[in-house]
């Protein structure tokens, strides 16, 4: 066997068994961060059916912010981003077949303690710049850069936007 050979052996065989091992895990990734997935839960269901009806499904922008957008780091944060989906997909499943009951108001507490204000400004990176909403932008303010003990979360005041059990949300009904 020549020398130069066997390096480019063990590319090849490299890329023939990475590629396919990479393709399944990125498959694996995008299939299992929809909302339907996450709804597949039948303890997630009650989640999944607050969030349809609120505005980060129902607002006049359009916009959809699905769950990973909230309850997982950013995904150019790779290492968290798929460090936390694990941990969160292995908690979810072992809960699903342990078979301990679901509280969802435990649940929910639990879920409202790990969010970070970092989670809430991917989409909401705007908030000092409120025309007409003076009070508003001085809340944010205090929460963007808090004296030292005075720490805020975004979901001290904004804790009951998403998961509410309501029958359907109007958000032109509301004038928003």
């Amino acid at each position: 066997m020549r020398k130069g050979f066997k390096p480019v052996l063990w590319i090849v065989v490299g890329i023939v068994l990475g590629f396919p091992v990479f393709s399944m895990a990125y498959y694996t990734m995008v299939r299992t961060s929809t909302p339907g997935f996450c709804a597949s839960c039948h303890e997630i269901q009650a989640a999944y059916d607050t969030w349809k009806t609120s505005t980060h499904v129902n607002n006049p922008q359009g916009f959809v912010a699905d769950c990973m957008d909230c309850h997982l780091p950013a995904p150019h944060d790779t290492y968290d981003f798929f460090y936390a989906k694990t941990m969160h997909g292995i908690k979810d499943v072992i809960a699903h077949f342990a078979g301990s009951p679901y509280v969802r108001e435990e649940q929910a507490a639990k879920a409202r303690q790990s969010i970070k204000n970092d989670q809430c400004l991917k989409c909401h990176r705007n908030i000092e710049h409120m025309p007409y909403k003076r009070g508003a932008m001085l809340a944010h303010k205090q929460v963007l850069y808090p004296k030292p003990g005075y720490e805020k979360k975004c979901l001290d005041c904004h804790q009951n936007l998403v998961h509410i059990d309501r029958a359907y949300y109007n958000y032109k009904a509301q004038g928003l």
